[in-house]
């Protein structure tokens, strides 16, 4: 329902303007906040654009603690989109929307979180992996672009993406640390944010709790897009450090949530999570043996899905009465490294394995979904060794190179198809070579040039979900893996008051995985099939400092695929965008503004996509303009405001959904975005 909003009329007066050069962002603002007891003397920026600055660029690091715009991030999706090279397939919540990063979607990008994966349960993916983030409550985020690593099970060949907390690490003068936020928005945005962690030179036990409301939104126009959502997550670790080369920990945490979607036809009234972790790591073994790893973790995903709990009933064609379904994921994950070092060389070994079993149930009207049976549909196991290396090659330049084979096995568990459980048994090899090139004695350039092979086995929501694989209806026997081999080049310049970087690739897919939805509006069904594509884009931007105060930047994203098979676009697919930051910096306080510009998408094919969303038509161009500014009031307090969306535009992403004809959405009227809308933030460090 609609809500009165919130404005923060004598802070918004205040406001002018801060961004800060993704650049310059990364060198400075992602250092561990684990040993933030040192005061910072400067006020944080206020994230808009995050690049790389590891691996010659390759590899971006930002940190999840410092305030974004947009509205700082509910989820893991909602903060990666400030990452360039990152969209979402939003389905009409406030949050829970799917990232995409260069035009790819699901398990071609791999999401970790303290090295182990969480996987979503609901088949249309309305509780994707990120859903499960809160992205305050880690150190660093990090992104490595493209297949350019094989350390992690069942590879992503878009990109792999770790959420990570680091060990704590106190001396004898201080045995306490913590961290809390509060943010408070327009249509009852209201996050909370604690992080609390005690201890002494050789263990401490840390608290990560958050919990964030919001009420549905209104878009430029003044109507109300239903949207509204509440979550909380709450994780505890305990942690052992003997020593300063030995590192034990045991955690373990637990949320839940809801959210009402303006694009689906069920809402999530339930987002349960529960998980449980342990973690070795020892330092120093040997001369040789840098370094030894060792982790386990559970984790088991509850998901309810409803047309009827969180709004309204209306009776539809698909849906004629109260429905209701449960899924649920329980994953085991474990993985051990080894890290060596001769001269010149590192080399780190290992192998991992991932094992999880999906379960479903439903009901309607005439029954409770908590009285049936959960019955399995489906389980998965995957065994993994992986070895790669670094070497020193002399003259600024380092080789990298990687190899890797899963074995991997699927079994149909479900009862009522005509093959229960038959399975599915591959071996997956994945590779990559590139070479990192340094010169600052030439321009104080940095350039990187990799290739990198990977096969992926089609997951649940590809196998399961559709109607027909390849024209057949047993669909789980008749879709293809997937093969991806991808250039990724990159250069990275600095050089007096210029920056500048460059991130591109090119790729050829062989098998690709692509959905295709047939039926009647309002009644479409998915349907899987291999195809082969070519993929092609880039990131770039550049950075210039006009005077000690006063700093620019300006980036762009661009991501291209064609499907070679029927000589047609890839779908969804974002457009070309553009982000310009002007930033004014003081020792107390820095203020700015933010521009997106958005090219309209005309490279579409109608009726296909992922499994949460489909091309049904071009989308128009946008433009939107944002204000922020944060003020250091005193020692490790910070304020920070902005308003997104100033000038209160009213627009459409390409890669929403259709609305719900629930809410009186036509079959193809996407949902709009949120039109103006005011924060603000206030952080405490003690």
């Amino acid at each position: 329902m609609a809500q009165p909003k919130f404005f923060l009329q004598p802070l918004a007066a205040a406001i002018c303007v801060a961004c800060y050069s993704g650049i310059t962002f990364a060198e400075t603002a992602i250092q561990p906040t684990v040993n933030s007891s040192e005061i910072e003397t400067l006020a944080p920026i206020v994230a808009t654009a995050i690049q790389g600055n590891d691996a010659n660029g390759l590899i971006v690091r930002a940190d999840p603690k410092q305030p974004t715009q947009p509205i700082p991030a509910s989820d893991g999706a909602d903060y990666l989109q400030s990452i360039v090279g990152f969209n979402s397939v939003n389905s009409g919540a406030g949050t829970n929307g799917d990232v995409t990063f260069r035009g790819m979607f699901g398990s071609r990008i791999k999401i970790l979180t303290d090295g182990t994966e969480n996987l979503g349960a609901c088949p249309s993916r309305m509780d994707s992996p990120t859903s499960y983030i809160s992205p305050e409550s880690y150190d660093r985020i990090s992104v490595i672009k493209g297949p350019q690593t094989v350390q992690y099970a069942n590879t992503g060949s878009a990109a792999t993406v770790l959420f990570e907390r680091l060990p704590e690490k106190f001396d004898e003068d201080k045995n306490y640390r913590g961290l809390a936020s509060v943010l408070l928005g327009s249509y009852g945005r209201l996050d909370h944010n604690v992080e609390a962690t005690v201890g002494d030179e050789k263990k401490y036990i840390r608290l990560n709790a958050n919990r964030s409301v919001s009420d549905s939104y209104e878009d430029g126009n003044g109507n109300t897009v239903p949207s509204d959502w509440k979550r909380w997550n709450a994780d505890l670790a305990l942690g052992w450090t003997p020593n300063e080369d030995t590192w034990i920990e045991l955690t373990g945490g637990k949320g839940d949530g809801e959210a009402v979607y303006a694009g689906r036809m069920m809402d999530g009234s339930k987002f349960a999570r529960e998980s449980l972790g342990l973690r070795v790591e020892k330092k120093n073994v040997t001369d040789v043996i840098k370094k030894i790893e060792a982790q386990v973790n559970y984790s088991y995903n509850d998901h309810v899905m409803d047309n009827y709990s969180l709004r309204e009933f209306k009776p539809t064609h698909m849906m004629s009465m109260p429905m209701a379904t449960n899924v649920a994921r329980k994953t085991l994950n474990a993985r051990m490294a080894v890290t060596h070092e001769w001269d010149k060389l590192q080399f780190i070994t290992g192998f991992d394995t991932q094992n999880n079993e999906h379960s479903i149930r439903k009901s309607t009207h005439t029954s409770a979904y908590q009285d049936q049976p959960r019955l399995k549909d489906m389980k998965f196991s995957s065994y993994g060794a992986f070895g790669e290396l670094s070497y020193d090659l002399g003259g600024d330049n380092k080789l990298v190179t990687g190899l890797r084979v899963d074995q991997v096995e699927v079994k149909d568990k479900r009862p009522e198809t005509v093959r229960y459980n038959q399975k599915l048994d591959k071996t997956l090899p994945s590779a990559f070579i590139r070479l990192e090139n340094s010169h600052p004695e030439h321009d104080d350039g940095k350039t990187y040039i990799g290739l990198g092979y990977v096969e992926r086995m089609p997951d649940y929501w590809e196998l399961i979900s559709p109607k027909s694989g390849n024209g057949s209806a047993d669909t789980f026997n008749n879709v293809d893996t997937e093969k991806t081999i991808q250039l990724d080049v990159g250069y990275q310049h600095e050089h007096g008051a210029i920056s500048s970087w460059v991130s591109a690739y090119a790729g050829m897919i062989k098998d690709y995985i692509l959905i295709q939805y047939s039926g009647m509006a309002g009644m479409m069904s998915a349907n899987s099939r291999n195809v082969d594509a070519t993929i092609a884009g880039a990131e770039a931007g550049i950075g210039y400092q006009f005077t000690d105060a006063i700093q620019a930047d300006v980036s762009a994203m661009y991501a291209w695929g064609k499907n070679t098979t029927d000589h047609t676009p890839l779908p969804q697919i974002s457009p070309l965008e553009g982000r310009f930051n002007l930033r004014y910096i003081q020792d107390k306080y820095n203020v700015g503004l933010f521009w997106r510009v958005v090219a309209a998408q005309n490279r579409i094919t109608i009726n296909e996509g992922n499994i949460v969303g489909y091309d049904m038509k071009d989308s128009a161009g946008f433009t939107t303009l944002a204000i922020n500014g944060t003020y250091h009031i005193q020692e490790g307090v910070d304020l920070s405001v902005g308003i997104d969306n100033l000038l209160n535009k009213t627009y459409t992403e390409h890669l929403n959904k259709a609305g719900s004809s629930g809410f009186g959405f036509a079959s193809n009227e996407q949902f709009n975005n949120i039109g103006r809308n005011y924060w603000a933030r206030i952080s405490m460090k003690f």
